[in-house]
């Protein structure tokens, strides 16, 4: 881990929606516990630990599936919404860094990243990963692609309007100076190149929750990029957010329907 690596920026990337992140993000993917407890055994896991837990979303998940959960999420904001949306005794939350979690050495049967992973030093996060695992645990990065299939195909294009706008004003605003962020495409080889686990391998799975109109405009307000720039003022009107309401209110509507997503799980037994 680099020393002068300075993860400051990320953290006010996610500080000041934490309310509206939690409402609108999905969870993990229903399968998602079943498929890592085949790779670690099939026993049901002592502790569970969640790193980038953000708002709890997926910490929760694993509540009736483990005996104990631990999410680690450095930012402040996104760790006191996880503290008030989580009731499950067995859940706690810890304040903490990828590379740097404070946990007790071989502990936990699996260790996971929902959509966190992009965020977090690549060789320190395996090191530490392989540090808090018990031999034959299992680590594994979940990301879903963006945005999720709804039932129109005129919200969907909304949505991908406003994305590549919100990008294009991200490049030219530079307002994601200072972050330190790593490409999802590149996971797999930089978890096969760390030597930190014994097998690797990518699965490709789904899950469908349901939403409206204003889920899938409060999913596009929940990437930190679209915070980032209506913090400097950007607009909603200038980001196509005014249209993405318009179409999806009259595509979509209020009734909840199904939202199909594609996600991609890497997986690492050390």
């Amino acid at each position: 881990m680099p020393a002068q690596a300075d993860f400051s920026a990320n953290v006010d990337r996610f500080t000041g929606f934490a309310a509206l992140y939690d409402r609108h993000r999905a969870g993990p993917p229903a399968v998602l516990a079943q498929l890592l407890g085949q790779f670690a055994g099939g026993a049901r896991p002592q502790l569970v630990v969640d790193l980038g837990s953000g708002t709890g979303l997926s910490a929760r998940y694993w509540a009736d599936k483990a005996e104990r959960v631990i999410g680690v999420e450095p930012t402040p904001d996104m760790r006191q919404q996880a503290a008030a949306a989580t009731t499950a005794p067995n859940v706690s939350y810890e304040e903490g860094f990828s590379h740097a979690t404070g946990l007790t050495g071989r502990s936990a049967q699996i260790v996971c990243c929902m959509q966190s992973l992009h965020w977090m030093e690549p060789r320190g996060t395996f090191d530490e990963v392989a540090r808090i695992l018990v031999h034959g645990g299992v680590f594994a990065a979940c990301d879903y692609d963006w945005p999720p299939v709804t039932t129109s195909w005129e919200a969907n294009a909304a949505f991908e309007s406003s994305q590549r706008t919100a990008r294009r004003l991200e490049r030219e605003m530079r307002s994601g100076d200072g972050l330190q962020q790593w490409d999802k495409a590149g996971h797999l080889s930089r978890m096969e190149a760390s030597g930190c686990f014994r097998y690797v391998k990518e699965a490709v799975v789904h899950h469908i929750d349901e939403g409206n109109a204003d889920r899938l405009v409060g999913l596009l307000l929940s990437q930190g990029y679209v915070q980032g720039l209506l913090k400097r003022g950007v607009t909603e009107a200038e980001l196509g957010i005014d249209t993405l309401r318009h179409t999806a209110l009259h595509a979509l509507g209020s009734t909840p329907r199904p939202f199909v997503w594609s996600a991609r799980v890497r997986i690492g037994v050390v």
